[in-house]
């Protein structure tokens, strides 16, 4: 093999290593799998301090990716159904987490105070809201929807990722809260039974 033919495979192998690197995926290409370790994030509160997931070890966590300027949202809001999912959570124990993406300079953007009024009038039951204007953490969850719904269970894994529930339309009163029915089943001490569906809403208003 001459020369140029080594480097040339030395230069692909070099490649290969890198793009399988925890620091080549730090930018949220290859968000967690169902079963994997939930990203660690540290993000400001609307009403001050500092949460992140550490937070929380041993406990079970909801994330929420919301805006107030989505249809959807406000729908899932003023319905009262997002608020009574995180009353119902919150008073197994769990803690529900709501995270809003949206970047600086998109008129959906409201600053803290006034995205935290926002909300008021829906009487939200989340245990925090959580500003993410840099999308780093959005990204990092491959959070695509608002609503886009994770669950992440007592060791910190990923075991639910997709929509609130299986109404898109809004009409349905039969409908199933897949994030309730996993909360219970971790609960219970069961496998999650549904840990994907497909999110539905609008698109995270990313930079």
């Amino acid at each position: 093999m001459n020369r140029t033919r080594i480097f040339g495979a030395l230069f692909f192998t070099l490649a290969l290593v890198v793009t399988a690197s925890p620091a080549a995926r730090a930018a949220g290409e290859d968000p967690p799998a169902v079963g994997a370790a939930a990203p660690d994030f540290a993000l400001k509160c609307t009403g001050g301090g500092t949460h992140s997931l550490a937070d929380y070890k041993g406990k079970i966590v909801v994330l929420e990716w919301t805006n107030p300027g989505c249809p959807v949202v406000v729908r899932h809001y003023k319905d009262g159904l997002m608020p009574a999912a995180q009353k119902a959570a919150k008073e197994k124990g769990v803690v529900w987490v709501a995270v809003n993406s949206t970047n600086a300079s998109h008129k959906d953007y409201k600053e803290p105070a006034a995205l935290r009024a926002a909300y008021a009038d829906w009487k939200p039951a989340y245990s925090t809201l959580l500003m993410d204007a840099d999308g780093k953490t959005g990204k990092a969850y491959g959070a695509k929807t608002t609503p886009h719904m994770f669950v992440i269970d007592a060791e910190g894994k990923v075991v639910y990722n997709g929509a609130i529930d299986n109404d898109t339309s809004g009409k349905n009163p039969e409908r199933i809260n897949h994030v309730l029915a996993a909360v219970d089943e971790l609960i219970a001490g069961k496998p999650v039974s549904v840990s994907t569906t497909k999110p539905y809403g609008c698109s995270v208003k990313y930079e």
